[in-house]
């Protein structure tokens, strides 16, 4: 094959591939923000807000350090979201009979129909597990799409460093030799001397 084919074929193929790298990078991109908008919408709907900065519910070291960046504000975030969870909605639930598994409670006011207490248990520790399931489920949209965002930027790297790589490519092509054979000299193959094209 004749070398001044073969960089053509390269160079080419660089470009289809920085072509494709860019549609990539726009793509994961618009995930990223459609992830992001999406996790802070829904959360917006269920208007869940940390406790203030000082209040006695931040004060235990299972929850404050882990929520007083977030005091007073309402949870918007797929962070937040997951803090909020695992250190506020978690630690109350730990607390309740059974350590607040609903499948353990449910099936004791089963057993007991008659234990008014324990039927209100169950409903609270239904609406705190709905609420943590949707919580974490908002976290991990949101982490799902911060992975889009990091594939994006590496996507758009690739592609620039492709690009520069192709127009060097397209570059060299004018200084082949337009009879020179790809890997002549490995097959024991002579060229005729060619004058170089500039």
């Amino acid at each position: 094959m004749r070398r001044k084919t073969y960089d053509t074929l390269l160079s080419l193929g660089g470009l289809v591939l920085t072509v494709v790298l860019l549609v990539a990078g726009a793509l994961l991109l618009w995930g990223h923000n459609f992830a992001n908008s999406n996790v802070h919408d829904q959360l917006a709907e269920q208007d869940v807000v940390v406790p203030a900065l000082g209040s006695s519910a931040l004060a235990s070291p299972e929850i404050g350090p882990y929520l007083n960046k977030y005091a007073g504000q309402e949870v918007l975030s797929g962070p937040a979201a997951k803090a909020y969870s695992d250190h506020f909605i978690a630690v109350h639930l730990s607390e309740m009979p059974y350590k607040g598994v609903y499948s353990k409670v449910s099936a004791a006011s089963m057993a007991n129909p008659t234990d008014t207490k324990l039927a209100a248990e169950v409903n609270t520790v239904f609406k705190g597990t709905t609420l943590r399931a949707m919580l974490l489920e908002a976290y991990a949209f949101w982490e799902i799409g911060y992975l889009a965002l990091i594939a994006s930027i590496a996507s758009f790297v690739l592609a620039g460093i492709m690009l520069v790589l192709t127009l060097l490519g397209f570059w060299h092509l004018h200084k082949v030799n337009a009879g020179e054979e790809v890997f002549a000299r490995r097959l024991g193959v002579t060229t005729p001397a060619t004058p170089l094209t500039v």
